[in-house]
């Protein structure tokens, strides 16, 4: 048994975490116990006191929902308190980008003389979500957050975590907290009136992860392309719980939920989707970015003989039917030196895991394989299938 140095004193803890990820319909409806039986899920046997923020894309996609929240939480006033009308914040990666609204929020809840038991309720798409969340965890070092997702990628991806952040110093969350939410209220009633865009962006989070975790439902994302490309709202229902399910189950049973190693499976495309959002402007999307990034691993990994050619096509084909672009020019761009500017991406990627590159690229359709280095001329080939594909198809 090794001897104890009496200089040092090790502290270990075990911190246990738990939230629940609910999914429901009309969460605001007067007559749903939900939302007022989730912040009093405790028991604690007072009013609960929140602010609301509500991200702007979806106010003005339900003109009423400011009014329907005032009077949700109006009819149960015996257990809740609205602390000041709901405020709607600019939705998408404006959102979350610099910080004034951060330091708006912080400000508001100071205000209101809110207290850690109390609560910010965060309405919206996955960027304000990150945002108002980062914000709530900074103040008493946390309020209680509770997340109300309005898209496909909030509902199933990143509203369900425990992340927050905001882009700053040119790159993607590179400001953030780990501060998992006090409940996730997924409501369905508000995926019908997205946008094209933003319905079939978070399929993209789906095909991600049933590549590296879940064979079935790769095949079952494929197999149901044309509805969810159609927009049938079943079966985005079914793709939003399944993806919730993996990406929760990944966090509670992979033993890294505040990502302290080096690895982040579930990052799987992004080291180069994260780079394209921000070489666009955020013009991509972050599921079409996202797309591309899971698009051009899926070559490389076929190239390092970790995919065969028709499991490629396969991942390919899938998302291109599901309506998920595999091609754009940001892909081809050269930094100053000739290469390409998305390898910019894999430092960034290195840095922010803590000094040592970790890819995670499919093995096979639903298993995964980590990588440490990634070869440029293999991605090079790779945009250049990608770029030939688009113009043999026109798309």
């Amino acid at each position: 048994m090794p001897k104890r140095n009496r200089n040092v004193l090790m502290q270990k803890m075990t911190v246990p975490f738990e939230y629940p990820v609910c999914f429901t319909r009309e969460v605001f409806a007067g007559e749903n116990p939900l939302f007022a039986d989730t912040l009093d899920r405790l028991k604690e046997g007072r009013r609960h006191r929140a602010v609301v923020y509500v991200d702007g894309g979806a106010a003005a996609a339900h003109p009423d929902l400011l009014r329907r929240i005032r009077e949700y939480f109006h009819a149960h006033r015996e257990r809740l308190e609205l602390a000041g009308p709901p405020e709607v914040l600019p939705g998408g990666e404006e959102a979350k980008t610099g910080w004034a609204a951060v330091r708006d929020i912080m400000t508001r809840i100071g205000n209101e003389h809110l207290c850690r038991q109390s609560f910010v309720v965060a309405v919206g798409g996955g960027s304000v979500l990150d945002m108002v969340g980062f914000a709530a965890s900074l103040v008493h070092r946390g309020l209680r957050l509770v997340r109300v997702p309005t898209t496909v990628l909030g509902q199933n991806d990143a509203g369900v975590g425990v992340k927050n952040g905001m882009n700053e110093h040119g790159m993607k969350n590179f400001v953030g907290t780990f501060a998992p939410p006090f409940a996730v209220l997924n409501d369905f009633s508000f995926l019908p009136t997205l946008a094209d865009r933003e319905w079939i962006g978070g399929v993209a989070e789906a095909f991600k992860v049933a590549i590296i975790r879940d064979g079935a439902f790769f095949y079952f994302l494929c197999g149901k392309a044309a509805a969810i490309r159609g927009r049938d709202l079943a079966a985005m229902e079914t793709v939003v719980r399944r993806c919730a399910k993996l990406h929760l189950d990944h966090i509670r049973t992979a033993g890294d939920p505040f990502e302290l190693g080096s690895a982040r499976p579930l990052d799987f495309g992004h080291w180069a989707g994260h780079k394209l959002e921000s070489l666009s402007g955020y013009r991509l999307g972050h599921g079409q970015a996202a797309a591309l990034g899971i698009a051009l691993d899926s070559d490389y990994a076929a190239r390092r003989g970790m995919l065969t050619p028709e499991e490629c096509g396969q991942i390919l084909d899938g998302m291109a039917s599901c309506g998920l672009p595999l091609w754009d020019p940001l892909l081809e761009q050269r930094r100053a030196d000739g290469t390409l500017a998305i390898l910019a991406g894999l430092e960034e990627f290195r840095e922010h895991l803590g000094g040592s590159l970790t890819v995670t690229l499919p093995q096979g359709i639903g298993a995964k394989v980590e990588v440490h280095t990634m070869n440029p001329d293999l991605l090079e080939q790779g945009v250049q299938a990608l770029k030939d594909r688009h113009d043999a198809t026109g798309g």
